[in-house]
């Protein structure tokens, strides 16, 4: 019977230490606190999105609001001390074509991001080469016959001024060509999702979004230069319209803005959610 006690006190005393220790970790987890505002890149919010309801679970204290109306709102939300992150699809620390660097904003590389040129169901293209593309985009090309398709007018859908969508496809897919407006057969569209909307419910329409929008049967991604959009074939160096996406930041970031940032770099997220959303972890990529 002494044994008997002696054991039972003993696994007691484990379990107390153990449930102590348990207790611990939610309290630590638990104290941090703050609202955290990210604005920007509409590529980037189904990520952002995700991060915060995982973020959230393990922090309920802190809050964090999301939204997205194009890249450089992001930055610029930052620069004016409304958002705590700008969102943004090139690294808005430097000079990019069109855009000059934001002074005193940190680039936190955050994801990997494939972007695809897609096409409305109808349209019977599957391939699409450098030089085909920038004919479209400036006007020179304006029937799908000249491309192997129908004898139907193209319609050229594009993100805005002010996307890094279009600051990145017109770079990778254009080879810096440029987008020319049009007064027929052309539309603008402020966000991904307006974008595959767009497309999705416009007969003969072209346009590009980031790889994570490409779903349904309404539209679909066509070869770049013969190669698939995949985040396989981003990896493997064959597939080129892709960029990395950034978390810009006043300075280095702190508090509750550093821990979400470090979240979302994290192995468990990179290798997790991200992937499963079809972005790319950036650890997969060597430049």
């Amino acid at each position: 019977m002494k044994v008997f006690k002696k054991l039972t006190v003993s696994a007691l005393t484990a379990v107390i230490a153990v449930t102590a220790s348990f207790a611990g970790i939610a309290a630590a987890a638990d104290s941090l606190k703050g609202k955290i505002t990210v604005n920007g890149s509409t590529a980037l919010l189904p990520l952002t999105l995700q991060a915060a309801k995982e973020f959230q679970k393990l922090h309920p204290k802190v809050k964090i609001a999301a939204s997205g109306k194009g890249s450089v709102t992001g930055p610029q939300a930052v620069k004016k001390g409304i958002a705590d992150i700008g969102a943004c699809d090139w690294d808005a620390s430097i000079d990019v074509p069109g855009f000059k660097a934001f002074d005193g904003q940190v680039a936190n590389k955050v994801a990997v991001i494939p972007f695809a040129t897609i096409v409305n169901k109808n349209v019977g293209v599957d391939n699409l080469t450098t030089e085909q593309l920038q004919g479209i985009y400036s006007g020179k090309i304006t029937n799908w016959k000249e491309v192997g398709g129908s004898d139907a007018n193209i319609v050229v859908v594009t993100r805005a001024f002010g996307s890094g969508t279009r600051v990145n496809y017109q770079a990778k897919a254009l080879a810096g060509g440029d987008i020319v407006k049009k007064e027929k057969n052309y539309k603008e569209t402020g966000s991904s999702g307006d974008m595959k909307t767009a497309v999705a419910t416009t007969p003969n329409a072209i346009g590009y979004i980031d790889l994570v929008y490409v779903s349904g049967s309404d539209i679909k991604a066509v070869k770049f230069n013969g190669v698939a959009a995949t985040t396989d074939n981003v990896i493997n160096g064959s597939y080129k319209i892709w960029a990395y996406g950034y978390y810009m930041t006043k300075g280095q970031p702190t508090g509750a803005t550093k821990e979400f940032i470090d979240y979302v770099q994290s192995k468990k997220f990179q290798n997790g959610s991200l992937k499963k959303l079809k972005f790319i972890p950036i650890a997969a990529m060597k430049g």
